[in-house]
């Protein structure tokens, strides 16, 4: 199938084309135009010029076309979530289950489209302000520009599209080269909902594209999900201007001496190899009291193994291919290097073109890439210590701080490494796979600035204004 931009509300077929493959079987999935610098012009012009008119619809008409999208999410997830599993490699069933949780995303951001709030400011507490009259109140900034990422392709598009709607902004997204079809799919969706088409605009293209999407002064606000190196040099272009970026993470997880290893070893196995590990909040690191590493270690090693690794349509497979044989090889070459160093498998450590089977190390020391780098892969370390404090500086010192799951029955000590681990969440009796859609979610330190979830994104999306009443 052959894509185009959508750019001021027509289909425009731009110049030179790039494909996007299936991972599995290696044949073109659908080619799509690479933005020129004048398309990308036009395309924000376009967005400038809708910008009022999304403003001006009412909030209450807003809302009524995002919860038609989600009904029609909810429609043709199995359409969509086959043009997943093709683009990106994913397990057929962790594709459709991404578009039908979709379903969450644009309705929470219908709810939220309703209720975007001002503030009273109180005067009377000063004599200059007495008899005064004053409010902060949220408008749209005008013009977001959104670059989403592939490994959850569907829903973070909706993470960014949905509240920068709900906020009365127009958007121009640039989707991920890998999987553009299912992105364009989701805005074909909101079209057919009603969207006035002029609403969002559909540049395609690689990093100069985003570059020259990220340079644009007409673009008011950046939102990015990706790579920490991708989303700093994104902050130090966009100036002023603000921006969400939800980054990368080394997935931390503590296991405490009062854990259920029967109970946790299955979500520790599953949430390190779900979208075969290409998630920021993969499980990566599992730090374990040092009496209890080999046994852990053991069962979550056989969770691994029984996992089935094949064709992401079939629908027996748990774990697809990662996003092209180039990332395979990658992670291959880490876990390599990691055993060269005195790491030991425990699991998995082989490749078969671009899948990887799911992997466990132990062994493993704080500075091998493995465990102090994303990995981005099937891939999971079993770090033993002696005292609780050992994983608290770890997770704390990393340069990343997006989640930390920690198992424990025990409240004072859940308490306690709340407030000592250093990072964007904290899920207790859960990994740092753990989110649901309205929740503030993102990183601290390398891992990102600002959050996501409809609520939270929407309050990044508009600008306050004070209304003073002087008389």
């Amino acid at each position: 199938m052959d894509l185009t931009h959508y750019i001021g509300g027509e289909a425009v077929q731009g110049g030179d084309r790039f494909e996007s493959r299936d991972p599995y079987r290696g044949d073109v999935v659908c080619t799509a135009p690479t933005a020129s610098a004048a398309e990308v012009d036009a395309a924000v012009a376009s967005a400038r010029a809708a910008a009022p008119d999304v403003a001006g619809m009412p909030a209450y008409e807003r809302a009524a076309i995002l919860r038609r999208t989600a009904d029609l999410v909810v429609e043709r997830a199995a359409e969509i979530g086959e043009i997943m599993a093709r683009e990106t490699g994913k397990a057929l069933g962790d594709a459709e289950g991404e578009v039908k949780r979709s379903m969450d995303t644009l309705t929470l951001s219908a709810e939220e489209a309703i209720r975007i709030e001002g503030t009273h400011v109180p005067l009377d507490g000063s004599a200059m302000g007495h008899g005064k009259m004053a409010f902060l109140m949220r408008f749209p900034v005008g013009v977001v520009g959104a670059i989403t990422p592939f490994n959850a392709p569907f829903n973070l598009a909706c993470h960014k599209l949905a509240p920068a709607f709900a906020a009365g902004n127009a958007s121009i997204i640039k989707p991920p080269q890998q999987c553009p079809m299912v992105v364009q799919r989701l805005v074909e969706l909101f079209f057919e909902a009603g969207l006035p088409r002029t609403f969002i605009q559909v540049i395609h293209g690689g990093a100069a594209t985003g570059q020259a999407l990220v340079d644009h002064r007409g673009v008011d606000m950046l939102t990015f999900t990706g790579s920490s190196r991708v989303g700093a040099e994104i902050r130090a272009r966009a100036g002023l201007r603000p921006v969400t970026l939800e980054l990368g993470g080394a997935g931390p997880t503590i296991v405490c001496e009062d854990a259920d290893l029967d109970a946790i070893a299955p979500m520790l196995a599953r949430n390190a190899v779900r979208l075969a590990g290409q998630s920021c909040i993969s499980v990566q690191n599992i730090h374990v009291p040092r009496a209890m590493a080999e046994t852990l270690g053991a069962k979550v090693a056989a969770e691994m193994e029984a996992l089935t690794v094949g064709d992401p349509l079939a629908a027996g497979t748990d774990v697809g291919t990662l996003i092209d044989e180039a990332a395979a090889k990658r992670v291959a070459a880490w876990v390599d290097e990691a055993v060269g160093q005195g790491a030991r498998l425990l699991a998995g450590g082989r490749r078969e073109g671009a899948a990887y089977a799911p992997t466990l190390l132990t062994d493993v020391r704080p500075d091998m890439k493995v465990v102090c780098d994303e990995v981005f892969g099937p891939v999971a370390s079993i770090l033993a210590y002696d005292d609780l404090n050992e994983p608290v500086e770890q997770v704390t010192s990393s340069p990343f701080g997006l989640q930390c799951g920690v198992f424990t029955d025990s409240t004072e000590r859940a308490l306690w490494l709340a407030r000592r681990l250093r990072t964007g969440g904290v899920i207790i009796n859960g990994t740092s796979t753990w989110r649901t859609d309205q929740l503030a979610y993102g990183g601290v330190k390398d891992s990102g600035i600002g959050r996501e979830g409809p609520r939270y994104a929407i309050h990044d999306m508009t600008e306050e204004r004070l209304i003073l009443f002087n008389y």
